[in-house]
């Protein structure tokens, strides 16, 4: 990995480019189905994400890749809120990452340094995750992940897979014994009331070859030009997605489960306990699947299932651990995107060698230029690789690579491609020089101080950065009109019909039919698009808005913590009055630090959970003459949604609680989840907002602090008694 950056700027400039570059693979993988890039860069572009978070965690951005699940789902199937987040998984890549994960465990639970833990240990399928919902037993929803909290309903397609239960009902010779499979009043062998259970969607690899032959064969029949899936992945992803079941029940798809969701009632004890349960009412379960005591036992396992990994019927990435007991998965709880009790033990990179037939660069919507390897088709484990991305102009320099090299490619967890390393650095050809302007429209291209990353100064004169904010504004996580995607927007902008967002509110029927032959339906339908987003909800407005550093996930803290765009608004306006008064008078330091500490932007920063990066892009935004003429435009035409709160009711919902002293049975880490579960805040310092004090030994002056303001203290004894009555 190369190595990290020097400063804090520099960390904030690669993670901004990381954060771009992961969105977009995800969103290639997850909803379109069509990687460019294979698992190995994307595994890496993921773990040189977090390692800069790690090194400079007042850089980590609120919309960062560790923060969120997947990629919004595909347009073409009616979108379902899941029940309970589908979450996604931490990497591992070393044996000392799984170590070090075991040790989180025990530190998070208070375990001394040799407590036994029990894990379980599976194969990591390669194929497309599935929620199944069952009522009294009967299969009544499938669910695909989607971005975890929100999946594609695929009921039908999934009635056509052989190995899904229809039913649930014990099978003889299946699970354990019976007896303790359910808690409370249930009988014996008795079916859950609702019971969602979650697992792989795959396609065997013989299923595959069967199925890409039988396309080749049909294509030569018609004379058509063959499709064929790059990967048994893939295959199953878009079989599955299919707008007719016909087309999923001619293709051999398979399940396997290894965990549930939602569920009014859990068998067991242990994640063994529920995956027997699952065993006896017939779903598949990998053959790899083992309890084993230890981290030793588990890389056993590991070792095992990679030696044997070729010989598989199915493609596999890795390895799955799980904490065994189901009463400190609880505890452990999880972050903001997967499981504190799980992480995924990634197999080593594949590689094979390539030529680089030239460097081009991408110009992104704030002006950043990102340079694309291109590359000859190269096979790395089973997936055609053609592209890959060079972060940087640092990234060209570290790995010396020209156009007409040699370099070696590889792929690690079998998604997403990397340049490792230059094969004939001692060729004789010229070394790239990184352009100094921009190739979409010769404005000067100019890299910060502290900076990796080059930047168009052409702002909203270059072509390429309206487009991008066009396209972004458009697409599924902003304001998600259908039919109107990228190739659309490049030709209305092209051809002068949008220069704006407010535009596409204020186009014509007889202005879209008119560039298709017969084309009166297709534009009534683009229109009909156009006006079901005249509302929309508060944070995709404001992501639509393509603010740097704003991203979906600060977006939606924004929105419900203001709920109103007005009463947001009144906050910036106030900030951007300040920067007014403050600008001629001081120098550019000292307005940055005054700014942070306007208690209007404070309060925004900390109640809205935002840093101020963020706070700072906001208001400049805002100060900006032409961004404000844009948005007052927008919102002639369009209406943000008010921000409507789902509380969960419990003594604490909505107040602001400070933990203080030394918690003698928590983590401090396991106090904030359980606070935040309850629908409260927790914060670090003792304010005349704060609502409660748990306070343990050793409390000092918060513990002061809050007795004065005579805010409610009590001890960690009887916050335990409020979380168990919640």
């Amino acid at each position: 990995m190369p190595d990290l950056p020097a400063t804090e700027t520099e960390a904030a400039a690669e993670l901004e480019t990381l954060a771009a570059q992961i969105a977009y693979h995800n969103a290639r993988y997850h909803t379109d189905d069509a990687p460019e890039i294979s698992d190995a860069e994307y595994d890496a572009l993921v773990r040189r994400n977090a390692a800069i978070e790690a090194a400079f965690p007042g850089a980590v951005r609120s919309d960062s890749p560790s923060r969120t699940v997947g990629a919004a789902p595909a347009g073409h199937l009616a979108k379902v809120a899941h029940a309970k987040a589908m979450m996604s998984l931490d990497n591992a890549f070393a044996d000392e990452e799984v170590e070090e994960f075991v040790a989180r465990v025990r530190r998070f639970l208070k375990l001394a340094d040799d407590a036994p833990v029990a894990l379980t240990a599976e194969p990591k399928i390669d194929g497309l995750s599935c929620s199944l919902r069952y009522e009294d037993g009967r299969l009544v929803q499938a669910l695909t992940r989607g971005d975890g909290q929100v999946g594609e309903d695929v009921t039908a397609n999934v009635r056509t897979i052989s190995d899904i239960p229809q039913t649930l009902f014990p099978r003889e010779g299946g699970g354990p014994d019976w007896a303790p499979a359910f808690a409370g009043e249930h009988e014996r062998g008795s079916i859950p009331a609702i019971f969602e259970v979650r697992g792989e969607v795959y396609m065997a690899k013989d299923d595959f070859a069967a199925l890409n032959a039988r396309l080749l064969a049909e294509a030569e029949e018609t004379g058509k030009e063959a499709r064929q899936f790059a990967n048994p992945r893939n295959a199953a992803a878009g079989s599955l997605r299919q707008k007719d079941a016909s087309v999923t029940a001619s293709r051999t798809l398979r399940f396997l489960a290894h965990g549930w969701g939602e569920a009014s009632v859990v068998s067991g004890e242990t994640q063994t306990d529920v995956v027997d349960t699952l065993r006896g009412w017939g779903f598949p379960i990998a053959d790899g699947f083992a309890r084993v005591e230890g981290t030793e036992a588990a890389l056993d396992v590991y070792r095992r299932i990679e030696a044997a990994r070729a010989d598989l019927p199915f493609d596999i990435d890795g390895v799955v651990y799980k904490v065994d007991r189901l009463d400190w998965q609880a505890r452990l709880g999880q972050v903001a995107k997967a499981p504190r009790w799980a992480i995924a033990h990634k197999f080593p990179a594949e590689r094979a060698q390539t030529l680089l037939e030239r460097i081009d660069i991408q110009v992104g919507r704030t002006g950043a230029m990102t340079p694309v390897a291109r590359l000859s088709p190269v096979t790395v484990g089973g997936v055609v690789v053609t592209n890959a991305t060079l972060h940087n102009a640092d990234e060209i320099e570290r790995l010396g690579v020209r156009p007409g090299d040699r370099v070696l490619v590889q792929r690690a967890g079998d998604v997403i491609p990397q340049i490792v390393e230059n094969l004939t650095p001692d060729a004789e050809r010229e070394a790239y020089v990184f352009p100094h302007t921009c190739p979409e429209c010769g404005s000067a291209a100019e890299r910060e101080e502290g900076e990796v990353v080059y930047r168009c100064t052409g702002g909203l004169i270059c072509p390429a950065q309206r487009v991008e904010r066009l396209i972004h504004f458009a697409s599924r996580h902003a304001f998600d009109i259908g039919g109107l995607g990228q190739t659309l927007i490049e030709a209305f902008f092209r051809d002068g019909l949008i220069e704006s967002p407010a535009d596409i509110f204020r186009l014509t029927e007889e202005q879209l039919a008119a560039r298709k032959k017969d084309g009166r339906v297709w534009a009534a339908k683009v229109i009909a698009a156009i006006e079901q987003k005249r509302t929309i909800p508060l944070d995709r407005f404001l992501f639509s808005l393509g603010i740097r550093h704003l991203g979906e996930i600060t977006a939606r803290d924004l929105a419900r913590r203001y709920v109103s765009a007005r009463a947001l608004g009144s906050v910036l306006r106030h900030a951007v009055f300040l920067r007014g008064r403050i600008e001629p008078v001081i120098g550019e330091p000292e307005r940055k630090f005054v700014l942070r500490r306007d208690k209007l932007l404070v309060g925004a920063i900390e109640t809205a959970g935002i840093g101020p990066e963020v706070a700072s892009a906001l208001v400049g935004f805002c100060a900006e003459p032409h961004n404000r003429r844009v948005v007052f435009d927008l919102l002639r035409e369009v209406k943000p949604e008010d921000v409507v709160h789902e509380t969960r009711e419990s003594p604490v919902t909505g107040q602001i609680l400070v933990f203080t002293g030394s918690l003698e049975t928590l983590s401090r880490d396991e106090a904030k989840a359980q606070a935040e579960s309850l629908g409260a805040r927790v914060a670090a310092s003792v304010s005349s907002k704060t609502g409660l004090v748990i306070a343990g030994p050793g409390a000092g002056s918060k513990l002061k602090k809050a007795t004065e303001l005579g805010i409610r203290v009590i001890t960690e004894a009887e916050w335990a008694e409020i979380v168990a009555n919640s």
